[in-house]
């Protein structure tokens, strides 16, 4: 009991620390090493860029790409991986600092569109405001100020009291920097108990995998209270690896097909810049990508594909986390939502991570499976990113547009064994289109070990039955999951978490 109250305690405390002050949007910052799979994840973050607010947009390096200092120094990888692959390098398939502000051109032209659909899209002028240059010359580099870092820095300090998601989807060095210069300054100076727990109450730093050492030797052991949320297994559903992390009924979501005729062409300017399989492109820098060959499709690095198919958005999920679909998963990231679910660390509370704790029940395959976190989500997201293509070409009435799911009772219910619970939700649909419910009971997110059975749960309406052995504090998750009939798709939630007090 002892240990539940413990988890309960921080369950609440990430809460407190890491939800907007108020109903704003979540503040973030994206550092990115440019590969191409950043290249597509930025792509379908623009088509949301209503969703969050977007703060900073930072090129940075990684143990897969950097510049070089263009004097012939060459380092040699501090990670086992691409020091056993390279060698001795002085430069590593840089893609260049001008890549963000060629979608961002993209963007532009399809912005009058989209702004039609939804309101909070920031325009393509704001958007090349936020653009940094941060720490690019090698991996891990940290040993100087630059551009980025020093945003993010000054992100870090202002007197804006909402967190800050700083998205790592290469190395964590630039962030690394930002906060050395943040010791160097404040270090030894009577402001530093304040400052520190300022920066650690403020960042939330949320890595896909480690691409450099720079939180390992730096962030992990001088900031140890600030927030990190990592991504190193369910990432896989959304990557280059998608055909050994997805089961094959799934597939067609990110075959050639769907993703041809739904997202990449005949969508606009932007989503004609999406990297598939068999496309013709070929990223500046890169020669190590040849995906784009449509000779070269058959037993390739990660499979035999087809043109068009989907490559890897490995750094999605880190800003499909952001999206308020209904899910709460923003107030604790256990909660699973669209960006995976995460467990707290049981030697750093301020640690959450995909461990080996962190499996959901895949009923294809009927196994436990690690990414099913991510992958339960993923007709929804496929669906949904479809739908914002169409926002780009479409006026409103000729696309689809997402249910608005509201509870009629509060989102936490208090409750005592053997009392009957009843459910209730009001969806409402911008386009009138017809809309189905479903009820559904999260387990692997309860404290409560056992199963209920939901009445009506094809319904607005639904109700169950508090089971007897439920223990004091436990938890158990329902989810209301509303779709619209249109194609593509789309889908909407609510969740009401219902405690044994």
């Amino acid at each position: 009991m002892k240990y539940f109250l413990f988890i309960l305690v921080l369950f609440f405390s990430f809460s407190a620390i890491c939800q907007p002050k108020t109903n704003q949007k979540p503040r973030t910052i994206v550092t990115t090493d440019g590969e191409i799979d950043d290249v597509d994840s930025f792509i379908r973050m623009l088509h949301y860029a209503n969703e969050f607010k977007l703060e900073g947009l930072i090129y940075s390096s990684s143990m897969w790409h950097y510049k070089g200092d263009g004097k012939g120094t060459k380092i040699v990888s501090e990670m086992e991986m691409t020091k056993k692959m390279y060698g001795e390098k002085a430069d590593l398939r840089w893609p260049g600092v001008n890549w963000m502000q060629d979608l961002i051109n993209a963007y532009e032209k399809v912005y009058p569109k989209l702004t039609t659909h939804a309101k909070g899209f920031p325009t393509a002028e704001k958007l090349r405001s936020m653009i940094k240059v941060g720490n690019i010359a090698f991996e891990g580099e940290m040993e100087h100020d630059t551009e980025g870092s020093n945003f993010i820095k000054t992100k870090l300090l202002d007197e804006n009291p909402n967190p800050i998601y700083l998205q790592v989807w290469g190395g964590t060095n630039t962030i690394a920097r930002a906060l050395k210069s943040i010791e160097d300054q404040y270090k030894n100076t009577p402001q530093w108990k304040l400052v520190y727990k300022k920066v650690c109450n403020k960042a939330i730093i949320f890595a896909i995998l480690d691409q450099d050492a720079t939180y390992r030797k730096y962030i992990s052991t001088n900031w140890k209270d600030i927030k990190v949320l990592y991504n190193s297994k369910q990432f896989w559903s959304l990557a280059y690896n998608w055909k050994k992390a997805v089961p094959k009924q799934l597939y067609s979501y990110l075959e050639g097909k769907f993703m041809g005729e739904n997202i990449i062409n005949n969508h606009g300017a932007l989503t004609k810049m999406y990297y598939s399989y068999g496309d013709g492109q070929k990223q500046v820098g890169d020669d190590e990508h040849i995906h784009g060959d449509s000779s070269k499709l058959q037993n390739a690095q990660w499979g035999t594909f087809g043109q068009y198919d989907f490559i890897s958005e490995g750094d999605s999920p880190a800003f499909l986390h952001l999206i308020d679909v209904g899910l709460q998963n923003l107030e604790n990231p256990q909660f699973g939502g669209w960006g995976g679910r995460l467990s707290q660390s049981k030697t750093n509370p301020n640690r959450w991570e995909d461990g080996e704790d962190v499996a959901d029940f895949n009923p294809i395959t009927q196994k436990m499976d690690l990414a099913y976190p991510q992958i339960r989500w993923l007709e929804a997201l496929q669906n949904d990113f479809a739908a914002r293509a169409d926002w780009c070409v479409n006026d409103y009435k000729n696309a689809n547009h997402p249910p608005i799911v509201k509870l009629n009772h509060a989102k936490k219910i208090n409750a005592k064994p053997n009392i009957t619970i009843n459910l209730s939700g009001t969806a409402s649909d911008p386009d009138n289109d017809i809309l189905t419910y479903r009820w559904w009971q999260y387990q692997e997110v309860d404290t409560y070990k056992g199963k209920v059975e939901i009445i009506n749960s094809n319904k607005n309406k639904a109700s169950f039955t508090m089971p007897n052995d439920i223990q004091k504090d436990e938890t158990i998750h329902l989810v209301l999951e509303v779709s619209d009939n249109k194609i593509p798709k789309l889908t909407r939630y609510q969740r009401v978490i219902i405690t044994f007090q």
